[in-house]
């Protein structure tokens, strides 16, 4: 089990988020051990308002050890206004390997349940089994953007593998709980080769599929047909979800016109 570099405090944690299929956010830890490589935003933001200086530094995740005591005065502030809060956008709740930063998201969850707040959880972790006796308003969620490991040892090399994420949602799943898979940011045939209907076909279970492109990425911007093949694979997702009554979401940005 890995242990978090230290601890540090914050004065706020619940926030509006302007990511647009979320309500309210918090981020109860500083940086992030996937060190994802498509490029990350989170990374990049944090190193450009000096939160981190590097790469390295962003991989040795901090817990901020108030989180709890902020819930506590925030939530009675704050309830009437929240519709949801999701765990994390600019961090992971269930970081792999890290049992103290999953203590925190489950107490963070519950903390929020108890005061009548749905969570919407997202991971590149594992999805406790625990979850299952939380709120059945929750919704849990994995990033899965592939289904060949070399590829995700390549580009989320401290994440967990998919066929344990998979399984670790299909549980919940099973158990009666809301989930959900985020495809994104999806790959372009230059960075790799791959069927999304392989992918698709993996989570025909699940409640909802979000899609969505790599952004930031010269590698994306050189492959030339990018606006064809997201716009194809967006329609793919569309219709493989209407087919099996899933919910679909395409990201802004993802369909677009093609250059004639």
């Amino acid at each position: 089990m890995k242990t978090v570099k230290g601890y540090i405090e914050r004065k706020s944690m619940l926030y509006k988020t302007g990511v647009e299929y979320g309500d309210y956010t918090m981020n109860h830890v500083l940086g992030c051990s996937h060190g994802c490589k498509y490029p990350c935003y989170a990374f990049m933001m944090a190193k450009r308002f000096g939160k981190v200086t590097s790469y390295e530094g962003w991989l040795e995740p901090y817990l901020v050890s108030n989180t709890l005591e902020i819930l506590d005065r925030e939530i009675p502030r704050l309830k009437s206004k929240i519709k949801s809060v999701q765990l994390c956008f600019t961090t992971d709740p269930f970081m792999y390997g890290y049992d103290e930063i999953k203590k925190m998201s489950l107490a963070a969850i519950k903390k929020l349940n108890d005061a009548g707040i749905k969570c919407t959880v997202l991971t590149k972790g594992l999805l406790p089994a625990e979850l299952a006796d939380y709120s059945k308003d929750n919704e849990y969620g994995i990033t899965l953007i592939s289904l060949n490991e070399a590829y995700r040892e390549r580009i989320e090399p401290g994440a967990a593998s998919y066929q344990d994420r998979l399984a670790a949602l299909k549980a919940l799943h099973d158990s009666g709980r809301k989930t959900w898979v985020s495809v994104e940011p999806y790959p372009t045939p230059n960075l790799i080769e791959q069927d999304l209907n392989q992918i698709l076909g993996m989570i025909a279970f699940t409640d909802k599929i979000i899609f969505g492109r790599t952004n930031y990425s010269k590698e994306i911007s050189a492959y030339t047909p990018h606006r064809a093949f997201y716009n194809e694979r967006a329609e793919l997702v569309i219709a493989f979800c209407k087919e099996r009554n899933i919910q679909s979401h395409i990201k802004d940005g993802t369909l677009r016109e093609t250059k004639k």
